[in-house]
């Protein structure tokens, strides 16, 4: 985990807060970002599907957000993530 605490956005910067977070699951909610659903498999991690999904590993906060699972980045298999297929419209809501 030492290498997130380098990422102002998560260690303490506007993007980790509850309200962020909050923000993202009500957008959810109301379909304001477009989604598809992943049932995870053995060994995959957030870190892992948001750089394969978004482009930057360092957005795993966000499939945690949007899939309401907490902050860890190691899951067990069978869980659902939900990913954005748009994250201009993540980013339109997170600033």
């Amino acid at each position: 985990m030492r290498r997130y605490l380098k990422d102002k956005r998560i260690r303490g910067g506007k993007l980790e807060t509850a309200k962020t977070v909050n923000a993202l699951r009500r957008a959810k909610e109301y379909g304001l970002i477009p989604l598809q659903e992943v049932i995870l498999t053995e060994s995959q991690r957030l870190d892992h599907l948001a750089q394969q999904y978004l482009g930057n590993s360092r957005d795993w906060w966000i499939l945690a957000a949007l899939s309401n699972i907490g902050w860890g980045l190691q899951l067990p298999a069978g869980t659902i993530v939900y990913i954005p297929t748009d994250i201009s419209a993540v980013k339109a809501i997170v600033g």
